[in-house]
């Protein structure tokens, strides 16, 4: 099975050598997304205002291969603090709809350049 490289300048790039997403078959696999401004690279201000900006970023870049976030079917959210679950998950709601993504979501004791929230994506290939 072959790889494709997605790649779109409306989400971060990549801060290492790592691709943004990529796809195998039918399922696009995104790379974890901080919660930077894509104009900026300035981290959002406090953990709602990073989820909403981490989501944006995996949805551009899904959008980019061609699928949305209707398509997610997993999802994993790191947190720097799992007392910040409450509050992510609210942001987090207000992208999905039912049926929800399978989810797993754990505290890391660090994220790359010290971030609040990082999301990573699977999602089916819209045929």
């Amino acid at each position: 099975m072959s790889k494709k490289v997605i790649s779109t300048e409306s989400a971060p790039g990549a801060i290492g050598p790592y691709s943004q997403a990529v796809q195998v078959g039918d399922f696009i696999f995104t790379s974890g997304q901080l919660g930077l401004d894509p104009a900026t690279g300035e981290f959002g201000s406090g953990v709602q205002e990073q989820a909403r900006l981490a989501l944006s970023n995996v949805k551009a870049i899904l959008e980019a291969a061609g699928s949305s976030l209707d398509q997610v079917v997993k999802t994993t959210v790191f947190l720097k603090d799992m007392n910040d679950f409450a509050a992510v998950n609210e942001i987090y709601g207000s992208f999905f709809a039912q049926p929800y993504p399978a989810r797993s979501a754990v505290e890391v004791a660090r994220l790359p350049k010290d971030g609040l929230v990082e999301i990573e994506t699977i999602a089916a290939v819209i045929k």
